[in-house]
């Protein structure tokens, strides 16, 4: 069935483009069609330049473009003929009365204020000075007359909009006008959004009432978590985790590569971590990231096949042929020697990333997670100790003990709640996560240092959380533990406390958690 605006020819087009990508012959090719076109400053001198007819956006106004060019298309004049109705009888008189004439068709894309917010250093006023006014009240104006006034923001529309008008002797259907005026308001909704964020981050604001993030979309993922669900990649993850090498990257291998990272910003010496599922499976330092490598691999042999590496340093040869032995889905690195990027480049699908640490630090600062309808936000957890650690046992650790706390309350940190870790100084060496109960954690952990054949005797531990009951305690003493870290705070600290006495282990309370859901 035939709508009403299907039969409607465009004769007058507003041409006004930041973005000057293919409007030449795109303008041309309208004059060819019997359009009349309208035009602002650089579009204007560009069309005019390649002797293109348009005409001035002040023959329409009769106001000439003032205050160096942000007051120009903000007039009557334009509004009502984008914003007239052209089968009300009212809208017809008014037009004729005030001497306006009906804009059919608007081209307009905007100041490129996302391009200018990626400079360095660029200046505040000049920012400012490209936030654009007219183009997004046109485009607003004229998509909410879609029925009369077609609207285009995207470039790459040219085309399709030249053979519509072609085939169908210059009208446009409506369902193609409806899906312009989603297109323009998807768009300028993210260029507000983007402004928006610019002053919330400006003005440190964590929240605010009204919640938009602007993203653009990165890439297109072949599924999601599951074959079944369809999944997007949006922001700039592949700006900050650029891949070298290897196939395309998965929904989860992005989340796994994002909790490596999270997981070895922990450390400043060199470190090596094996990340299976988000979950770390091992964690090791040393004077380099092969023998770091070495020792996070003890921990767990059988996990790491299929899973992802992540070091710190550069990724050298002899870590690379000690690698290969086993197969892994992805290796992380803040860069790769020219020969080990050689070497592992043999292999086509290993996919291999080169991170900015740096820039992945700063870019990291709030989590969301999606809830029926709706966002949880949250500040990310940057922070390891609130204030000063709390010595609560009788015995006091020993300065190899405490180094040995701390590496293991940084590997906690990123374990799936509720998490027990096993360590020595510089490696880890069980990790129980993602249990129901702590103690199944804590058992979970020691079972599995005893299937890799390591022993437990002298280690710490660490908790996520603190223990509710004294059983956790009295299972990791078992095991051998010396020394445990653990936030503290429960109602029974006094009985863990006590339960430590007892079996001579150090504790120490860090007065903050670290669940990880």
């Amino acid at each position: 069935m035939m709508n009403k605006t299907d039969t409607y020819k465009i004769k007058t087009a507003l041409i006004s483009v930041s973005d000057k990508t293919g409007i030449v012959d795109f303008a041309k090719q309208l004059v060819e069609l019997g359009i009349e076109i309208y035009s602002t400053g650089g579009t204007e001198q560009a069309l005019h330049h390649s002797k293109i007819p348009c005409k001035s956006i002040t023959s329409l106004t009769g106001f000439p473009e003032s205050f160096d060019g942000r007051v120009k298309t903000l007039h009557p004049a334009i509004h009502a003929g984008l914003l007239a109705e052209l089968d009300n009888p009212d809208h017809l008189s008014q037009l004729d009365k005030f001497g306006f004439k009906s804009i059919d068709l608007l081209v307009v894309n905007l100041y490129p204020f996302e391009e200018k917010l990626s400079q360095k250093d660029i200046q505040q006023k000049e920012l400012i000075e490209n936030i654009d006014i007219g183009g997004p009240t046109m485009l607003r104006a004229a998509a909410k007359n879609y029925l009369w006034t077609a609207p285009i923001i995207n470039p790459e529309r040219y085309s399709q909009i030249l053979e519509v008008l072609k085939n169908k002797h210059c009208t446009i259907p409506e369902a193609l006008r409806f899906e312009l005026a989603g297109e323009v308001f998807a768009e300028t909704s993210y260029y507000d959004a983007l402004i928006g964020d610019y002053f919330k981050k400006v003005n440190n604001i964590d929240s605010q009432k009204h919640f938009a993030i602007p993203m653009k979309l990165d890439q297109h993922l072949r599924y999601g978590e599951n074959p079944h669900q369809s999944a997007w990649l949006y922001g700039n993850f592949t700006k900050i985790c650029k891949q070298l090498h290897g196939k395309e990257l998965s929904f989860n291998n992005i989340v796994d590569i994002n909790a490596a990272c999270n997981l070895i910003m922990e450390f400043d010496e060199p470190t090596a971590a094996i990340i299976k599922h988000t979950n770390p499976c091992g964690v090791g330092t040393a004077e380099n990231v092969k023998d770091a490598y070495l020792k996070a691999f003890e921990t767990d042999k059988e996990s790491p096949f299929g899973g992802i590496i992540i070091v710190n340093q550069p990724f050298t040869l002899d870590l690379a042929e000690i690698i290969n032995e086993i197969f892994t889905e992805v290796l992380i690195a803040p860069e790769f020697t020219p020969e080990a990027l050689e070497f592992l480049k043999k292999k086509k699908n290993r996919r291999l990333m080169q991170v900015d640490f740096n820039k992945f630090k700063d870019a990291n600062k709030i989590d969301i997670k999606t809830v029926a309808d709706g966002f949880l936000l949250q500040t990310s957890d940057t922070k390891l100790i609130e204030g000063e650690l709390k010595f609560v046992t009788k015995r006091k650790p020993t300065a190899i003990e405490m180094q040995s706390m701390l590496f293991s309350f940084k590997v906690a940190k990123h374990v799936k709640s509720n998490s027990i870790v096993f360590t020595k100084y510089d490696r880890t060496l069980g990790i129980g996560a993602g249990q129901m109960s702590r103690v199944d954690s804590a058992r979970i952990a020691v079972e599995k240092a005893k299937i890799m054949g390591l022993d437990l005797a002298n280690s710490t531990v660490a908790s996520d959380a603190f223990f509710p009951f004294e059983d956790g305690l009295i299972e990791v003493a078992k095991a051998g533990a010396t020394a445990v870290i653990q936030p503290g705070g429960s109602v029974r600290d006094d009985d863990v406390i006590k339960a430590a006495d007892e079996n001579n282990i150090a504790m120490v309370f860090t007065g903050m958690r670290h669940f990880r859901h």
